[in-house]
């Protein structure tokens, strides 16, 4: 755990609420410094009271908007904290969340969050089990939530399932990992390029792929989770770059290697997962081309190599490729890894429903002469957690 760290708990309404004072009091008594900040719901105080709270932190209970609205208490208090923690989540609040309502203080807050937000819910089974939760936890997942998942066990409606609060311990371990991710990467600058490139034919025309930006777009949030200043080099895509860090949008390979060559270089970590157009109609007209039902010839010339020229000048800079591939894909990925100078590379196989513009994809990464590992199959967010994990391993050993 980070030193001194800030944690904001918010307790919603559930039995459960008796088992977040507990929690704090563990929380207070760990011996760092932690201050926690409570945020309780109006339902959550039938529940319990907010002197609870307040004794056991020694600081104020915040349970309105209207609480020092001077202060604007819903922003002030995630610019604060490292992580933000929701202990019992309910099936309304996450419900709430995954509609963007923010209603109180507690939703406006997490609405607001750009740090870790962790939820522990808790509740009956069957309305845990029920597919609308289900779809809610879903979408949280998907915009970086964690969810510690329920245990089985005996439920307030003196029955046994699943929808009990996670442990503590199982808490505590995922508000440690949270608070050890955002500074692993503290200080460091690290530069990711993402999305296509068009490569224009006419004024209407071009040649691209299918590249939506995704997999770069988390990696940049995740490292920006971790306390890193992200610049993010990225090609036309409809997806929305990660709050917290610096966008440099291009459009073409010309365009991608000057913004390279300023950004990327001297940065302590480049992941260049931009899928880069290798070549480029080699005329360019001013007016559209309107069709004459005859054959038409593109001459097409060569783009310049972005990741290559990075590998030339990368000095000190942990340079990592990707390498999107269909047919026997880590054989020409390792010889990628050599050709362009890389200190790894990340392949996956575009076969099928992985890669470009799909949910989920697949991973392995290589480096040195032998060196892999294999991410596995995961949702982007997931995967990005996974490579930025392995990546920090292999700069420590650099």
């Amino acid at each position: 755990m980070v030193a001194k760290p800030r944690i904001l708990l918010g307790v919603s309404g559930g039995i459960a609420a008796y088992k977040a004072a507990a929690l704090t009091s563990t929380l207070v008594q760990r011996g760092n410094g932690v201050e926690v900040d409570v945020v309780m719901t109006a339902e959550a105080e039938r529940f319990i009271t907010p002197l609870t709270f307040a004794s056991l932190t020694a600081r104020p209970v915040y349970t309105s908007l209207w609480d020092l609205p001077e202060r604007i208490p819903h922003i002030r208090l995630v610019r604060e904290a490292q992580v933000v923690l929701v202990v019992p989540a309910t099936a309304n609040l996450i419900a709430k969340l995954a509609m963007g309502i923010a209603d109180d203080l507690l939703t406006a807050a997490l609405l607001a969050a750009r740090i870790p937000r962790i939820l522990a819910p808790a509740m009956n089974e069957a309305m845990y089990e029920d597919p609308a939760t289900q779809a809610n936890i879903a979408a949280l997942r998907s915009r970086g939530y964690e969810i510690v998942e329920p245990e089985r066990g005996f439920l307030a409606e003196r029955e046994r399932g699943v929808g009990r609060l996670p442990s503590e311990e199982r808490i505590l371990e995922a508000l440690d990992r949270a608070l050890a991710r955002r500074q692993s990467l503290h200080g460091k600058r690290v530069a990711i390029t993402a999305g296509p490139t068009r490569e224009p034919f006419d004024p209407v025309r071009f040649l691209s792929n299918a590249s939506t930006g995704s997999t770069g777009i988390e990696l940049a949030r995740e490292a920006a989770l971790r306390g890193a200043s992200v610049t993010l080099l990225l090609g036309p895509t409809q997806l929305e770059p990660p709050a917290g860090v610096s966008v440099v949008r291009i459009v073409t390979a010309d365009e991608l290697y000057e913004a390279a060559l300023v950004h990327a270089v001297g940065a302590d970590l480049t992941i260049a997962t931009a899928a880069v157009a290798d070549w480029r109609p080699a005329e360019h007209r001013e007016s559209k081309l309107s069709k004459s039902g005859e054959d038409l010839t593109v001459r097409l010339e060569p783009n310049p190599d972005v990741l290559a020229a990075l590998g030339k000048c990368k000095r000190s800079t942990f340079l990592v490729g990707f390498a999107a591939e269909t047919g026997e894909h880590e054989t020409r990925a390792r010889e990628k890894l050599a050709d362009k100078h890389l200190d790894a590379i990340a392949v996956n196989d575009v076969r099928g429903e992985r890669g470009f513009g799909t949910g989920d994809n697949e991973l392995v990464l290589l480096w040195g002469a032998d060196g892999r590992r294999e991410l596995g199959r995961s949702d982007k967010k997931t995967l990005a957690a996974r490579l930025l994990d392995a990546l920090e391993e292999l700069m420590q050993c650099s």
